[in-house]
Parts: C-alpha cells; sequence; structure tokens
C-alpha cells in the first residue's frame, strides 16, 4: 500500500496537479477541518473536487474523522501550543477515534492526503500517514512537493 501526502500551499495549479498526475494517485482524500476557505484558491473544497476529475481524473472524499478539532487548531495556530503537544494530542486523538479501524484501507491505498501546509514536517497529514503505516502491513509513504 502506497499512501502520499501534498499541501497546495506555495504551490502554482500546474505544480499541484501536476504532482498528483506524476504520482498516479486514484483518490485525494482531504484531511483538512476547513476546506471552503477563500484562501485556498484552486484547493477550496468544491473547486478541488471539479478539477480532479477534469485535469487526473482522481476521485475525491473529505474526511473530517482524520482532521484534528477546531480547539486542537486554535492553540497551535493562534494560542502558540508547540508543534510537540499539538502532535501528541492529535495522536491520541486518532487513537481515540481508532482511525485504523474506522478508515477503508482501499480508500487510503494509492490515495493522496491533502492539508494546506507546504511542507509535511510539521503537518498532520504526515501524522495520519505514519499512524496509518504503523498500524497496517505493508504501507510506504511519499511525501509530494
Amino acid at each position: 500500500m502506497k499512501i502520499y501526502t501534498i499541501g497546495f500551499t506555495r504551490k502554482t495549479a500546474e505544480q499541484f496537479f501536476g504532482l498528483l498526475h506524476e504520482a498516479g494517485v486514484r483518490t485525494l482524500v482531504d484531511v483538512r477541518l476547513n476546506n471552503v476557505s477563500q484562501l485556498a484558491g484552486f484547493a477550496k473544497r468544491d473547486d478541488l473536487k471539479y478539477f480532479l476529475k477534469e485535469i487526473c481524473g482522481v476521485a475525491y472524499a473529505h474526511r473530517l474523522d482524520l482532521a484534528p478539532t477546531q480547539p486542537m487548531l486554535d492553540d497551535y495556530k493562534k494560542h502558540g501550543t508547540s508543534w510537540t503537544a499539538y502532535e501528541d494530542r492529535f495522536l491520541e486523538l486518532m487513537q481515540h477515534r481508532h482511525i485504523e479501524d474506522t478508515i477503508p484501507q482501499n480508500l487510503i491505498n494509492n490515495a493522496v492526503l491533502l492539508c494546506s501546509e507546504d511542507k509535511a514536517q510539521h503537518c498532520h497529514r504526515r501524522l495520519v500517514a505514519e499512524y496509518l503505516a504503523q498500524r497496517w502491513n505493508n504501507v510506504t509513504i511519499e511525501h509530494l512537493g
């Protein structure tokens, strides 16, 4: 099983869709809590769903169970909670949600997890991918762009 991750920030639409096309992903799994912000540009939910289908032939799924809670996100983004504390809380949340049992493996196989952060290092999409890789068999992860 292969799990890809990508962020749309600091990418043009051409770069973003080119990376998806090149990787050959079949589904984009949106793991953002807020996916309709005007600031998202081409990655705004309804536009993204259309572009994915038309440009790449890629399906779209939005999974709120793979997103942080609003208070958790606010603590990290607005109130200065450290990445380490955020990471610990998010890992606990995934355990509490039992995502390894509730997320269909066929949805994630050869799919790309989308969030806004440019790099995966400080993004919860990386945590989701690593969490699942530790619990499922034969999973590899590739961060695009």
